[in-house]
């Protein structure tokens, strides 16, 4: 199965070093200023790539490379990303990543977006007072009295947990409030949700393969105010695989594309509904690169068609 890193490694073969190395074209170019996008109905900006916790992240912090996850964090936000992407069923990602975070001072950093399922998918009931302890646990592990963002995470039992997310925005525990699935058996009942609830944000999957989203989630999230967060803009490892022995196609600098992360990536923040994509990775020059795809010039609408077509054809 081919992994990011063995794109990289091919990349590099190939003469294409800024892929792997994209401090290069920082330093050759001048660091850029992030690309960023409003949460609808605030001023608030944020950077239009984040970091997700789920996949390799969870990984590490699993297998207790904690200078490892340090490393990420602290990459991550040095090239100005804000943005990271979280859950306690992701393993030991939030834990770890809070503890390094409360460590570093990074905590006062990052826009810190977790999760709260204490129902499971499928129909379950959440226990308010389990739910409850759940968000309570992850603003003691992040150490801050406010959390960023709380999603209720696949649509777990909506009306107790989602109820209860209201509760902590309207006492000021938490700032934005959302849901999320990446199943599609799901997308009906977020449709309903999005209309019916007052949500500022949404985690949905979106990728240049995966585009189901461009029918009916996005236009009803621009026109309902809500804020995008893009998971799996990889496909997990499934657009690694797709391109397998090729090299970028020379026009991909005409948008600023120096890596397959980045041309991934760019296809995901142009759609003007996404507010951030959160790639997860356990590299810390990953974390560099996926930043890049922040910055530089944007495809337009013939230059999505130009992307899309390009990597069906391969």
């Amino acid at each position: 199965m081919i992994t990011r890193r063995d794109c990289l490694k091919l990349s590099a073969a190939a003469g294409l070093a800024l892929a792997t190395h994209p401090r290069l074209l920082m330093a050759a170019e001048g660091k850029r200023s992030l690309i960023t996008r409003t949460i609808p109905g605030t001023s608030e900006q944020l950077p239009a790539v984040g970091l997700g916790s789920s996949a390799s992240f969870s990984r590490i912090a699993g297998e207790g490379k904690v200078e490892q996850v340090r490393e990420v964090l602290e990459a991550f936000v040095r090239e100005g990303g804000t943005v990271f992407d979280t859950a306690p069923s992701y393993g030991a990602a939030e834990e770890v990543a809070a503890r390094i975070a409360q460590e570093t001072g990074l905590n006062r950093k990052l826009f810190w977006a977790t999760k709260v399922n204490v129902a499971g998918r499928g129909g379950g009931k959440a226990d308010p007072a389990a739910a409850r302890a759940q968000i309570e646990q992850s603003l003691a592990r992040l150490g801050k009295e406010q959390m960023d963002l709380i999603n209720v995470h696949n649509l777990g039992d909506v009306p107790t947990q989602l109820g209860l997310l209201k509760e902590y925005r309207d006492a000021g525990r938490v700032r934005y409030i959302g849901v999320t699935t990446t199943f599609p058996g799901q997308y009906e009942e977020l449709e309903r949700i999005m209309r019916s609830e007052p949500l500022n944000f949404i985690g949905v999957d979106y990728a240049i393969d995966n585009r189901v989203m461009e029918e009916r989630i996005f236009p009803l999230a621009q026109e309902r105010g809500i804020g995008v967060l893009a998971y799996q803009p990889f496909g997990r490892s499934r657009l690694w695989q797709k391109v397998d022995g090729h090299v970028l196609p020379d026009w991909a600098a005409e948008y600023d594309i120096a890596s397959w992360g980045q041309f991934f990536l760019k296809y995901v923040i142009s759609h003007p509904a996404v507010t951030v994509a959160t790639p997860a990775t356990s590299q810390a020059r990953n974390a560099i690169d996926n930043l890049g795809a922040a910055s530089g010039r944007l495809p337009d609408e013939a230059g999505r068609r130009r992307m899309f077509e390009h990597i069906r054809s391969l």
